[in-house]
């Protein structure tokens, strides 16, 4: 028996935009590449959004890493990753490519929260270091995520309408994030 309460009915699953987009990292000297559907396939189908958020994070922080460091190649290993998002699908998604979870270098940090932004995008800052490098990701203030996204997930006691919405909500952000390249989608400072 599951571990998690009631699941919440899904809606039918529509096609990822750009499924051939890839993520690349290395690894003691093997390149290992990460497509989204890789990263849904580690975390499971509860979090869409956060999964797209990591993959967009990574995407535009991994070029900008890669261009400082030596051979123009990001060890995964090397990677650390800092945020106030703590939601489980960007979690899985930096594990996944990273490893920074299991190797302690995955740090939830509610201060790094721009909350001058207000409550919409506040969270939505990821910070990736390798070396020397460091690369801040913030998320762009056009439309991304809906408010009443955030406003949904932080009512308690959601009916079983609203759980139903929540989850087209999650997928609807999934493709805005995904049908654009990710400079579309984060900032670097």
């Amino acid at each position: 028996m599951s571990k998690h309460a009631a699941t919440p009915e899904r809606p039918e699953q529509t096609p990822v935009p750009h499924p051939d987009r890839t993520l690349t990292v290395w690894e003691d000297g093997v390149e290992l590449t990460f497509t989204f559907s890789d990263c849904m396939k580690y975390h499971g189908p509860g979090f869409p959004g956060g999964v797209a958020h990591a993959f967009a994070a990574l995407g535009r922080a991994l070029p900008v890493l890669a261009a400082s460091s030596a051979g123009g190649r990001v060890e995964r290993r090397d990677i650390t990753v800092s945020t106030p998002f703590g939601g489980p699908g960007a979690r899985d998604t930096f594990e996944l490519v990273t490893r920074a979870v299991t190797e302690n270098r995955y740090n939830v940090l509610p201060e790094l929260s721009r909350t001058e932004r207000g409550n919409t995008l506040a969270r939505y800052v990821f910070e990736l270091s390798t070396g020397d490098a460091t690369v801040t990701c913030v998320l762009r203030n056009d439309g991304i995520v809906a408010d009443e996204f955030i406003e949904l997930t932080g009512k308690p006691d959601k009916t079983a309408a609203e759980l139903a919405h929540l989850e087209v909500l999650k997928l609807q952000m999934r493709d805005r994030i995904l049908e654009r390249d990710p400079a579309a989608v984060y900032d670097v400072e």
